[in-house]
């Protein structure tokens, strides 16, 4: 989804795999943004570019159209405000791809029916009292946000542990991927 040679922020980079990924591949300018200090200083070591902020404040700073893309890979469900990050992220960027696990999942909603506890999956990996996660979405939530904030979704793509998923994603497929722009 990244052309190559592009200006790239990746929110939440984490120990910075996918932009180290993005910058050795793809020969983009990036830089991080990230929250934990210890994540931070693995990112120094690989020689990436990051700063330490908070996703739900930290992009009004950044001037308008200053990125090709930002990316919020698997954080944007963890933040506490995604709407408000989200459309700061337009503003910022000019195209926004977000990867998020997809709740409805089938092997979710077997979990809850059959045993009637909180999914554990291999994208929701965790118990719910440390999960990281506050908010719990669906590819068709995720769809109809972006259609009543009239946001474009240029591509999309659904994976689950087997690859790609092209039937019925909003039950068969463990994650998505959506790359989004405004109008």
């Amino acid at each position: 989804m990244v052309r190559p040679g592009t200006m790239v922020l990746d929110m939440g980079c984490g120990d910075g795999d996918l932009l180290e990924y993005l910058v050795l591949q793809k020969n983009v300018k990036g830089s991080g943004v990230e929250i934990s200090e210890e994540a931070i200083y693995k990112c120094v070591e690989k020689g990436l570019s990051v700063s330490h902020g908070d996703i739900d404040s930290g992009l009004k700073e950044y001037p308008d159209r200053m990125f090709d893309y930002v990316i919020f890979n698997q954080t944007m469900q963890q933040v506490y405000r995604p709407k408000e990050a989200i459309m700061e992220a337009l503003r910022i960027g000019r195209e926004v791809i977000i990867g998020f696990p997809n709740f409805c999942y089938l092997g979710a909603r077997l979990q809850i029916f059959f045993t009637g506890r909180v999914p554990v999956t291999p994208s929701l990996p965790y118990s719910w009292y440390d999960t990281p996660n506050l908010h719990f979405l669906s590819i068709k939530d995720f769809a109809e946000f972006c259609r009543g904030q009239e946001i474009v979704i240029e591509k999309s793509v659904y994976l689950s542990e087997k690859g790609m998923v092209s039937f019925m994603p909003n039950l068969l497929a463990l994650n998505a991927i959506f790359q989004i722009s405004k109008r």
